[in-house]
């Protein structure tokens, strides 16, 4: 299943249902281009210095913006009330238990037993999953507080930052945020702190300077990607038996970066990237490489390569689904690419040939 978005509902004023322009928008998308075209060229770059961080610019009839090295897909953030926050914190909930571990999506009632099965645990590993499912029921209560609070409000009664509903709301949040540093990823390799910290800060902080946040944690992500990718590929290059792995990465890696930006509600982008995107993440994952090039090669260490490249599509799926960078994945990554390396020196004879 599709992650939530991480916007839900809010579609970007700039959005047109005008088949003539959608056709146009369509030609701005290449996913055959690699980390080193992606959003390049004369539309992209005609300055001679990069633009400066939240510099916005129209391209074929939509808004991006431009933030560390990347130009991306640009919405509106709705205007600020309590209904919008509402709907943003809850879809940030959604979106933080879509990517977490399993068993942790506790429900607000049930905070008091979850609080107490995490303070009587003494067994360190089973202490951290009832953390995790404390800070799952934080979360909920927090999320259920808010929610009750809109809706007194669409009935007259309007409450402050100050009442003591909206001080427990802020509270859980909190405690939920430290918590959350014990929840792993659904793969098990780390937990991601910016998921658990998205609904606390949309809670405190104008709407407007969330979106800012995430743009800039998307051009983080759009770097993890493409740093994961050239890893891949240049410990692959010398190997003849894996001559055409570049492209498919590279194909793949572009359509995670867009996959990266955009909204599951922008209709008019979302029905050609996340096809492209699962059609490329397909290719790249059955990619049997061709041994026979190299009759010097190990079986088992073609082998290797070939899990090499699958745990690589993983990680990269990952970080485009999260839409937040992976350091602690990416460091195991880049520790199993140093292993694969050393083994294919090891071999009797050179692996780099003239290509035919």
């Amino acid at each position: 299943m599709r992650a939530a978005p991480l916007y839900a509902g809010h579609l970007s004023q700039h959005l047109t249902s005008n088949p003539m322009l959608n056709a146009r928008k369509q030609k701005s998308i290449d996913f055959s281009c690699n980390s080193a075209t992606f959003r390049r060229g004369p539309l992209w770059w005609a300055e001679s210095t990069p633009p400066e961080n939240g510099t916005k610019k129209e391209i074929e009839n939509q808004r991006f913006v431009y933030y560390d090295g990347y130009w991306i897909r640009y919405y509106q953030p709705p205007a600020e009330s309590l209904i919008a926050r509402k709907n943003l914190i809850e879809s940030l909930t959604r979106r933080t238990f879509h990517h977490t571990e399993h068993g942790i999506n506790t429900p607000g009632h049930a905070l008091e037993g979850a609080r107490a099965a995490y303070e009587n645990e003494t067994d360190e590993r089973k202490k951290r999953v009832n953390a995790a499912m404390l800070a799952g029921a934080l979360f909920n209560r927090a999320t259920d507080i808010f929610r009750t609070v809109v809706e007194l409000g669409g009935k007259g009664v309007k409450i402050s930052r100050s009442n003591e509903l909206m001080q427990e709301c802020g509270q859980c949040f909190k405690e939920a945020l430290e918590l959350g540093k014990q929840v792993k990823h659904y793969s098990g390799q780390e937990g991601i702190d910016e998921l658990w910290g998205e609904p606390f800060r949309a809670f405190t902080v104008p709407i407007e300077q969330f979106y800012e946040s995430r743009f800039i944690k998307i051009a983080q992500a759009m770097h993890n990607i493409d740093c994961v990718a050239d890893r891949l590929k240049g410990v692959l290059a010398p190997l003849l038996s894996f001559a055409d792995a570049d492209k498919l990465i590279d194909h793949f890696a572009t359509a995670a970066k867009y996959e990266c930006e955009t909204m599951r509600s922008d209709s008019v982008n979302n029905f050609m990237i996340w096809p492209e995107f699962i059609s490329a993440s397909e290719q790249l994952a059955e990619f049997p490489g061709q041994p026979y090039r190299d009759p010097h090669m190990p079986a088992w260490l073609h082998s290797t390569g070939t899990k090499l490249i699958y745990d690589g599509k993983s990680l990269i799926e990952w970080i485009a689904l999260a839409r937040v960078p992976m350091p602690a994945s990416t460091d195991l990554f880049s520790a199993e690419c140093d292993e694969f390396k050393a083994a294919t020196l090891r071999v009797t004879r050179p692996l780099k040939q003239q290509r035919r």
